[in-house]
């Protein structure tokens, strides 16, 4: 009687390759999250400069500023991706030198990254971060 040889994998040898998959797995997922979390605020930073061009468009044609609710009146409406982890106010000041200072707060699962503010003076910060943007 010959013996025949059996192919396969053994339960060990799945267990082991199954380990390492979630080793991997467990050491992939927090940096794919900081990737997608960098992205979203990528998107927020690009929207708030399209707003910083509106605002410079609106003082030269009207010597002053556009609060949040002109500029809405004037066409203007945060992209999908963006709203969905932003919200934002702008705030005019009412010196004699107009200023504004743009504020993007983020909520969902972008809660903890801090809110972004843009001025006039072209500043940017983030909240919770020593360095800019």
């Amino acid at each position: 009687m010959s013996k025949s040889k059996t192919r396969g994998f053994t339960l060990i040898e799945l267990m082991i390759t199954v380990a390492i998959v979630a080793i991997l797995a467990s050491v992939a997922y927090p940096s794919y999250q900081e990737y997608i979390r960098k992205g979203r605020r990528a998107a927020a930073q690009a929207e708030m400069l399209d707003i910083a061009n509106r605002q410079q468009q609106y003082l030269l044609i009207n010597r002053g500023y556009a609060s949040k609710t002109a500029l809405e009146n004037g066409g203007y409406a945060l992209s999908t991706d963006v709203a969905n982890y932003y919200g934002y106010a702008i705030t005019v000041g009412s010196g004699t030198v107009p200023t504004y200072s743009l504020t993007f707060t983020p909520s969902g699962a972008q809660a903890t990254d801090g809110d972004l503010v843009l001025n006039s003076d072209g500043l940017k910060t983030r909240a919770g971060v020593a360095s800019k943007w």
